[in-house]
């Protein structure tokens, strides 16, 4: 008897989470053998479970949403963009980037996709993180649904690289590529991240945690390089917190409840980033509120 897509995919044999984790040669033949399959079954699932209108710009906060939304009809008004942001640690800005009330929108529809039975790729570099995915479309057993990448590309595209240049000047350039993965994190399952950098000219770190969903532990601790000052900072429902991706940095454990986060990176063609310490550039407002033309398969960081 045929059987669809999205069935052939649930039920097919998968590799497993060490193997996926380990980067085994057959894991890669997997993925690549199975790419196509997989791209059918999202589209079948999005189709029979009626994921078509769900994730729209109604997510962002609405300050954030209406201050980006002026600046893309007139970029010299991107200052109430940047007013948003404010310095918590050196070269760390934080905002309030979802909105709370909406969060549960994007929660149910990951919580969909969880029990969609569709292989998803643990993010690589990451084993603590047991209900994690990859999410951009390069990236190989990815959330290949077509209403979240559409979601997931104007996230990139209209909010994560415009306010990135805006921030951090020195990205421009350094910025055509894009990443992420999601985390969820579980007391008594998972400690915590060592101290690292990224392979990112910039990082965007999103809590997904609903209001009232708390969680004990598992902050962030930001290193400063010139100062050697240390501090630990969390995040509320819904905000974010954007930074260098040389920045270094330490997921904290988490002791009690669950955390759920987007962690978004750009980088450039080949995997290149800013210098660090690198010249202050200048650069026009049309400029930072612009789409790359190209974006090339380039390095995969994980």
């Amino acid at each position: 008897m045929q059987t669809n897509s999205l069935d052939r995919a649930r039920a097919i044999e998968r590799p497993t989470r060490d193997e996926m984790l380990q980067r085994t040669f057959s894991v890669q033949q997997f993925w690549n053998q199975n790419k196509e399959l997989f791209k059918e079954a999202w589209k079948e699932w999005e189709d029979s479970t009626g994921q078509t209108a769900v994730l729209d710009s109604s997510l962002y906060d609405p300050k954030l949403r209406a201050a980006v939304e002026q600046a893309w009809e007139d970029p010299t008004k991107e200052g109430a963009v940047k007013d948003l942001w404010e310095e918590v640690f050196p070269g760390v800005y934080k905002t309030q980037f979802f909105d709370p009330q909406r969060l549960n929108v994007l929660r149910d529809y990951l919580e969909d996709v969880a029990d969609a039975e569709i292989p998803l790729r643990p993010p690589y570099g990451i084993s603590l993180n047991r209900g994690g995915a990859m999410l951009d479309e390069r990236s190989e057993g990815h959330l290949g649904a077509p209403n979240f990448q559409t979601f997931y590309r104007g996230l990139m595209d209209a909010y994560m690289r415009p306010i990135s240049r805006l921030l951090f000047p020195d990205i421009v350039g350094f910025d055509t590529q894009t990443f992420g993965f999601s985390i969820q994190w579980q007391a008594d399952a998972d400690t915590s991240l060592r101290a690292h950098t990224d392979a990112s000219s910039v990082t965007l770190n999103i809590n997904l945690n609903l209001p009232g969903e708390d969680f004990s532990g598992s902050g962030v601790r930001f290193f400063d390089r010139d100062t050697r000052k240390v501090s630990e900072l969390t995040f509320a429902p819904g905000t974010a917190l954007i930074h260098h991706g040389s920045v270094a940095h330490e997921s904290m454990p988490i002791t009690e409840g669950e955390r759920s986060n987007f962690v978004l990176w750009l980088y450039g063609d080949d995997g290149q980033v800013p210098r660090f310490g690198g010249g202050e550039t200048i650069l026009d407002p049309r400029e930072r509120w612009s789409v790359p033309t190209t974006q090339s398969d380039g390095f995969a960081p994980f």
